[in-house]
């Protein structure tokens, strides 16, 4: 029996997630549910998980969540980040998930992280922020990382077994092969592209996801952030991945070795599936989704990225070729660009422009202390803030 904690269990992810868990009562056990603003959500999956703990963001939330409760003496309502911490490294828990999306998703995964836990990490801003720390923590401190955003985990299970950055060439691995879904608007033009909406930009053809993560597609912002992640899991350098956009995401990413081999991992588009694969393995559950029907899908479209029309997978990639503080201030920067976009301040193409300047706005301040590249997102965030005046509409 697994004790589990779900940082984010609101979130599309940590739905997923509970809902795998469900499947399977006699592997694993709630330990502790977390959440931001939906509390009547959160409530709804505390009375039917029980966990020991449930946290929200701010105490206003964890007060009317501990209203709802009310008779549920056995579960303990917290609040704020010193609590979300808690409940990723406390002694009791075995695996992690960490599905708190955005930067505020770095410290309760990183102190799982230094506890040793069997990390199931889908919160990418965790190792686009602070890559190398997050490695290290779980180098020094023998936890296991397993890969759940689809991509990576596709690319976990199409290497070899015993695979690290540093074996790459003798265990004969080319390069990997990283699927995008082009998002919604792969066949707009430039002109096209210009009066965007927000409702468009959060109707992803294939996947259901988060408004942020819709929009990150929608840029290929969230592939730009994948390269940065591929990178710092597998030990290569932006050279060595190659981003090929697959519009009917059944391919979800591949492996080339050195003897002309392309393996691939398939199946149909639903997060359950890397769930699963990270809550169980090195063994494999049931995750609920359906087998890949193959005479369904006639076709499999391959093309190469539009750079020009989408900047921000360029933009990733020269921020980490950059290195230091650079990629906490790509995302510090597209996090203050997409919130601006959803609100209506910002046109579609100043979500990119926005970065672009914020990058070269702010000073390069290194990437080995945690204080220092919080301190980079505080002022990418800040300066972001400042030229977004610039470039509102």
């Amino acid at each position: 029996m697994q004790l589990l904690t779900v940082l984010g269990s609101t979130g599309s992810i940590g739905v997923s997630t509970l809902d795998v868990v469900a499947q399977h009562p006699e592997r694993y056990q709630i330990f502790a549910l977390t959440g931001h603003a939906q509390v009547e959500r959160i409530v709804q999956q505390a009375v039917k998980f029980k966990p020991r703990f449930v946290v929200m963001t701010h105490p206003e939330q964890a007060e009317k969540v501990s209203q709802l409760l009310n008779g549920q003496d056995d579960i303990t309502v917290l609040s704020g980040v010193e609590s979300l911490v808690y409940v990723s490294e406390h002694a009791d828990v075995e695996t992690v998930m960490a599905a708190i999306v955005g930067a505020a998703g770095l410290l309760p995964a990183l102190a799982a992280a230094k506890a040793g836990k069997r990390l199931l990490l889908a919160n990418k801003e965790s190792l686009v922020v602070a890559g190398r720390l997050m490695m290290n923590a779980i180098a020094d401190n023998g936890g296991v990382l397993l890969p759940i955003d689809s991509e990576h985990n596709a690319i976990f299970q199409a290497l070899p077994n015993g695979y690290c950055g540093d074996k790459r060439l003798a265990l004969g691995v080319d390069k990997i092969l990283l699927t995008a879904s082009g998002g919604p608007f792969r066949e707009f033009s430039a002109q096209d592209l210009l009066s965007v909406t927000p409702e468009q930009a959060c109707a992803h053809p294939n996947w259901s996801m988060g408004r942020k993560i819709s929009v990150d597609s929608a840029t290929l912002m969230n592939k730009g952030l994948e390269l940065i992640e591929a990178c710092w899991l597998f030990g290569v350098s932006p050279d060595e991945v190659q981003v090929v956009v697959h519009r009917q995401s059944v391919v979800h990413s591949m492996v080339q070795y050195v003897d002309g081999s392309v393996i691939a991992q398939m199946g149909n588009p639903d997060m359950r599936t890397p769930i699963a694969y990270g809550l169980a393995w090195p063994e494999r559950i049931s995750s609920g989704v359906s087998a890949l029907d193959f005479m369904a899908h006639s076709r499999l479209d391959f093309e190469a990225p539009d750079l020009q029309r989408f900047p921000c997978l360029r933009l990733a990639a020269e921020a980490y070729k950059e290195g230091g503080s650079a990629c906490a201030v790509l995302n510090a920067a597209n996090e203050v660009a997409v919130a601006a976009f959803l609100q209506g301040e910002l046109a579609f193409m100043g979500i990119p422009a926005l970065v672009e300047e914020t990058l070269n706005a702010v000073p390069q301040m290194g990437a080995n202390d945690l204080e220092v590249l919080l301190q980079a997102d505080t002022i990418a965030r800040r300066t972001a803030i400042q030229k977004l005046t610039l470039l509102a509409k």
